[in-house]
C-alpha cells in the first residue's frame, strides 16, 4: 500500500502521552488514554455543552482515523470498515457461512470470536476447536473459514501466522484473525488474511466502542452487509432515508453509524500508534515478559502478556495489594507490558509475589 510521508514518533514521545503507566500492567484489559485524546474529548464535550458540535463535522476525523488505520496495519482505507465491537462484526461475518459448512477455532479463544459461529450450529454449520498450536496442520478442504486471535487473550501465546495463511491458502479456506490483543502492541499486516477484526480499547488506547473490520475484495463479495445503515451508504448524508439504497461498493458498505465521541478520541490514539516503529515497541514489550519469566523461573515466551497459574487468585491479590493493576483470566494471573512500562515494573511484580513461582 503507497500512502504518503507521515510523521513519526520515537518510544521516549509516546510515553509523555502517558501519566498513569507506573505499575500498570493491565493494557489487555485496557489501555490508558494518552493526553492527546483525553484533550480532545474534553473539547468536544465542550463544544457538545455550548452546542456548537454538528454531525456532518465528525466524518472528516473518522475518515483520518480509517487512514491512520489503514497505515497502522498495511491495508487501503477502502478495505476497512468501522464498527463497536468485535462480536458484532464477526457476527455478519458468521452469517456468510454456508450452511453446513465447517468453521476452524481455536480451543479456548475469546468467546466473541467463537460464539457467533457456535449459534450457526442450529443450521448445520460444524465448528471445530484445536489448540493453535495446532491450528495450521487441523485445517483441511472441509475448512471453509479458519477464525482465530493473532494473540491468544487468556495466554499472550501468538499464532503461526506464516503456517496458517499457507494452509488456507492450499485449501481454498478463509481465513480470519483478531488483532485486539497485537495492534499496537506488535507489528500486524492485515493484508494477509481476509478479513480482521480489532477493537482499539486495549493496546491501541482508543476509548471502548472503537473497531474496524479489514475485508479482502474476494471476500468481500461472499458477505451481506446485514447491519446496512445510513452511514453505509455510499453517499452517507444523502442515505438517511429509504426506501432508495445505495450502498458504498467498497468495504464501508459494512460501517456502522459511530459513536462520534468514541471516534473523537480514538483519532488521536491510532494516529499516534501509526506513528510508531511497531517492532520497537514489540521488542521494548516483549523484553520485559522475558525478564520477568526470569525472575519467575518461567520458560521465556517472547511475549508482552505473560501468564501463570493461579487458580485461587492469591497472586493476583498480592498483586493488588502492591498497587499493580494485573488480571486474572482462564485460572491464571495475566500481566501486560506496553511502552509506558520499564524495568521497575518487573521489580514490583517480582517483589509483590515474593520470588513464589521459583
Amino acid at each position: 500500500m503507497t500512502t504518503l510521508a507521515h510523521p513519526r514518533r520515537t518510544l521516549d514521545e509516546a510515553r509523555a502521552q502517558f501519566v498513569g503507566g507506573r505499575r500498570y500492567l493491565g493494557a489487555c484489559s485496557v489501555g490508558l488514554a494518552s493526553a492527546d485524546t483525553l484533550a480532545a474529548m474534553r473539547a468536544d464535550q465542550q463544544n457538545w455543552a455550548e452546542g456548537t458540535c454538528s454531525p456532518a463535522a465528525f466524518d472528516a476525523g473518522i475518515a483520518r482515523t480509517r487512514d491512520a488505520y489503514g497505515r497502522l496495519v498495511n491495508v487501503a482505507p477502502d478495505r476497512i470498515a468501522i464498527g463497536s465491537h468485535v462480536s458484532a462484526m464477526v457476527s455478519v461475518l458468521a452469517a456468510g457461512v454456508p450452511d453446513g459448512a465447517e468453521v476452524l477455532c481455536v480451543a479456548g479463544d475469546f468467546s466473541s470470536m467463537v460464539f457467533p459461529f457456535m449459534v450457526l450450529e442450529r443450521r448445520g454449520v460444524r465448528v471445530r476447536h484445536v489448540p493453535v498450536e495446532a491450528l495450521a496442520d487441523s485445517i483441511t478442504a472441509d475448512t471453509y473459514l479458519v477464525a482465530f486471535s493473532l494473540v491468544q487473550s487468556a495466554s499472550g501465546r501468538v499464532a503461526d501466522v506464516a503456517a496458517i495463511v499457507a494452509a488456507a491458502a492450499s485449501t481454498g479456506t478463509f481465513t480470519l484473525c483478531d488483532t485486539t490483543q497485537a495492534a499496537g502492541a506488535m507489528p500486524v499486516d492485515a493484508s494477509l488474511f481476509d478479513a480482521t477484526v480489532c477493537h482499539a480499547y486495549k493496546w491501541l488506547c482508543a476509548p471502548r466502542g472503537a473497531a474496524f473490520l479489514t475485508l479482502g475484495v474476494d471476500y468481500q463479495r461472499t458477505l451481506v452487509p446485514i447491519q446496512a445503515n445510513w452511514y453505509a451508504g455510499d453517499d452517507v448524508w444523502a442515505s438517511c432515508y429509504g426506501p432508495e439504497m445505495r450502498l458504498a461498493a467498497d468495504a464501508r458498505a459494512f460501517d456502522v453509524s459511530p459513536a462520534w465521541p468514541v471516534w473523537v478520541g480514538a483519532e488521536p490514539a491510532i494516529d499516534l500508534f501509526a506513528s510508531l516503529d511497531l517492532a520497537e515497541v514489540h521488542a521494548h514489550n516483549t523484553a520485559l515478559g522475558d525478564t520477568l519469566c526470569d525472575g519467575l523461573g518461567l520458560p521465556r515466551a517472547g511475549q508482552a502478556i505473560v501468564t501463570w497459574p493461579d487458580a485461587s487468585a492469591h497472586d493476583l491479590a498480592a498483586l493488588t495489594a502492591h498497587g499493580i493493576t494485573a488480571s486474572g483470566r482462564a485460572g491464571r494471573a495475566r500481566v501486560a507490558f506496553h511502552l509506558w512500562n520499564d524495568e521497575r515494573d518487573v521489580a514490583d511484580v517480582l517483589a509483590a509475589l515474593g520470588h513464589r513461582l521459583r
